[in-house]
């Protein structure tokens, strides 16, 4: 018998987020509500400029791609105006 291949967690989440954008507006509502965790924020962001492609994500918010990986990345540091612009820009 043939085996499915398995998807990681992450990757669930990424499908999930790029199907159904009611979603995706909930997971980011949540991630901004942990006010406990700033880097929950965070990952929901990669999640989602991942399910909408990093590139396309980049583009609409005027920053180059390589910066947006590393203000997104785990040991990432974004200032307040790059997440506004990755906000507001993609409507994320």
């Amino acid at each position: 018998m043939k085996r499915k291949a398995s998807i990681s967690h992450d990757e669930a989440i990424i499908r999930r987020l790029r199907k159904e954008p009611d979603f995706a507006a909930e997971y980011l509502k949540a991630a901004l509500e942990d006010e406990d965790e700033p880097r929950v924020l965070l990952i929901a962001l990669c999640r989602l400029a991942q399910a909408q492609g990093i590139a396309k994500v980049a583009k609409a918010a005027r920053i180059e791609r390589e910066s947006l990986y590393r203000a997104l990345s785990v040991h990432g540091n974004p200032r307040l105006s790059t997440l506004a612009h990755i906000i507001h820009e993609r409507r994320v």
